[in-house]
C-alpha cells in the first residue's frame, strides 16, 4: 500500500523556503534601518546636551566677565587686550571693533583674554572672556533735567562707562559657543 501525495502539494515544497527567506530579510532590512535611526537619535542627543553645557559654561564666563566690569577697572591704553581687558576699539583699524572674530584670537595664549573655571555637571569647564571698555563718562540719564542737553552745565551728575563683554567657550570635537553682553556700569 502506498500513499501518494496529491499534485498541488509536491509543486509547492520549495516555495515555502523562498517566502520565508524574504520575510527574513525585510526583517533585517527593517530592523538595521531602526538600529541606524536609534544611532542617529543617540548622537543627536548627545550634541544638543553637549551644547547645553557649553553654554552653560559661556554664561557663566559673561557673569564672571559683567563682575569685573563693575568693578571700574583702569582701562587697557590704546585699543590692547591685556589680561582680558581691552581699551576701546579703534574705528580706524579694519577688525578692531570685532576683535573677537579675528582667526586665533582666543587660541593666542598670551595674555589676551581670561580664563574663568566653571564646574558644571562634574565636568570642569574653561570657557575665555575679554572685557572692552566701549565708552566711559557718558552722563546718567536718570541724573539728567533733560534728555536732550547732556553738557556738564545741564544739570547731569554722575557717569556711565559701558563694556562689551565677549565669552567663547570651545573643545576639540565640542560645540563653540560665544555671547556678548554690553554691560553699563554707574
Amino acid at each position: 500500500m502506498s500513499i501518494r501525495a496529491p499534485r498541488g502539494i509536491r509543486r509547492e515544497r520549495g516555495v515555502a523556503l523562498v517566502v520565508v527567506l524574504v520575510l527574513l530579510v525585510v526583517v533585517t532590512l527593517l530592523a538595521l534601518a531602526s538600529l541606524r535611526n536609534a544611532i542617529l537619535e543617540e548622537r543627536m542627543s548627545a550634541a544638543v546636551h553637549d551644547r547645553s553645557l557649553a553654554f552653560q559654561a559661556v554664561e557663566a564666563a559673561l557673569r564672571e566677565g559683567e563682575s569685573v566690569a563693575a568693578a571700574r577697572p583702569e582701562p587697557v591704553a590704546g585699543s590692547a587686550c591685556v589680561n582680558g581687558l581691552c581699551g576701546k576699539p579703534d574705528p580706524d583699524v579694519p577688525g578692531d571693533n570685532a576683535r573677537w572674530e579675528a582667526a586665533g584670537f582666543w587660541d593666542d595664549a598670551s595674555g589676551t583674554w581670561r580664563e574663568a573655571t566653571v564646574e558644571i555637571g562634574g565636568m570642569t569647564a574653561r570657557p575665555r572672556f575679554i572685557v572692552e571698555l566701549l565708552d566711559t563718562g557718558l552722563p546718567s540719564s536718570g541724573e539728567c533735567t533733560t534728555s536732550l542737553d547732556v553738557s556738564p552745565d545741564a544739570g547731569c551728575s554722575g557717569t556711565i562707562n559701558h563694556y562689551r563683554i565677549t565669552a567663547y567657550s570651545h573643545a576639540e570635537g565640542r560645540a563653540d559657543v560665544m555671547l556678548q553682553s554690553v554691560y553699563a556700569v554707574p
